[in-house]
């Protein structure tokens, strides 16, 4: 069905929010089901309708032009309220869904549990794609705006408006490599701060929940550096002296690497995880069957072991990693 307002053809929209995700034409045409030459002519249309290329050239390839990033949220978030709309029956053929979902999340999620993630959409709805976006160093309204259709991990999200729902609790552990000076012995609250420490952090803070504890036993630690992404800080523990953090969920990651993880020797608030979204895709079944997805995984995945430290009295679920 086309519908048109002042003669321009709104199923336009669909094929821009496919063009600049895409940036390719060719990759466009065959989400969209058709022929390049017609794609082409789609986005000779969509040029026409804007006053703007849209795509250009760079190379071998193409990219969007900055007016068509500054865009496309907007475009996408029109595209995803009136799919809601045509399907607000509740109902999805999963098999013949043909649909790229866009989830915002630390890169520890697809690292751990990407594996498993991507094998549940093969087999349940193959034509199914997932993207997954790196955490900004600056907080914007992402959900609201469209550029990412789902929010998972410890939630920076302020918009009143989104949707949140609690996934679990984790804590985090201390990881050194093999060897290192401070598995010699018992590790005390004296002898974990005075060891060299390094951060994770997406906006390069180096002070957190782990210094707020110490600091209440009268105790500072040495942070020497911030990296922005916990699998590079598991390599830069691997070859140094460096004491790091890492959550219980992340085992996978450090396990295989032989690096060593520890109870953090003073009472630590719990990480809490779990996952937001826009309103608008509350009646979109498609978007509920990707949420069960992340619930689901959640679940089987969660540690049974909770840690002996309770959380300190007072104290939330602030972000240890990804800040």
């Amino acid at each position: 069905m086309r519908v048109t307002q002042s003669g321009l053809d709104l199923n336009l929209l669909v094929a821009l929010d496919v063009l600049i995700e895409e940036s390719s034409v060719s990759g466009a045409a065959a989400r969209l089901h058709l022929s390049e030459p017609a794609m082409s002519r789609t986005l000779g249309r969509i040029r026409k309708a804007l006053g703007d290329p849209v795509l250009v050239r760079a190379g071998r390839t193409m990219v969007p032009t900055p007016h068509a990033l500054a865009i496309h949220g907007e475009v996408r978030a029109v595209v995803e309220r009136a799919r809601g709309v045509f399907l607000s029956g509740g109902k999805v053929d999963l098999r013949a869904l043909s649909r790229t979902f866009t989830v915002l999340a630390q890169d520890i999620l697809p690292a751990v549990s990407g594996p498993a993630l991507f094998a549940r959409i093969a087999r349940e709805a193959p034509g199914v794609r997932l993207r997954f976006l790196m955490e900004s160093h600056v907080d914007g309204p992402f959900l609201r705006e469209g550029a990412a259709d789902l929010e998972v991990g410890v939630l920076d999200t302020r918009s009143p408006e989104v949707h949140r729902e609690h996934l679990y609790d984790d804590r985090m552990m201390g990881v050194v490599r093999p060897g290192h000076p401070l598995l010699d012995g018992e590790i005390t609250p004296a002898r974990f701060a005075a060891a060299d420490h390094v951060t994770v952090s997406r906006r390069g803070r180096t002070q957190g929940p782990v210094d707020t504890a110490l600091a209440q036993l009268g105790l500072r630690r040495r942070v020497v550096g911030s990296v922005g992404t916990l699998p590079s800080s598991l390599f830069l523990l691997l070859g140094s002296d460096l004491v790091g953090l890492a959550s219980r969920r992340t085992r996978p990651l450090t396990d295989p690497l032989g690096l060593r993880t520890f109870e953090i020797p003073f009472p630590l608030p719990p990480l809490s995880f779990g996952m937001a979204w826009h309103p608008r895709h509350d009646a979109d079944p498609a978007h509920a069957w990707l949420r069960g997805c992340f619930r689901e995984l959640a679940r089987e995945e969660t540690p049974d072991d909770t840690g002996e430290h309770p959380p300190a009295a007072g104290q939330g679920s602030p972000s240890y990693a990804g800040e």
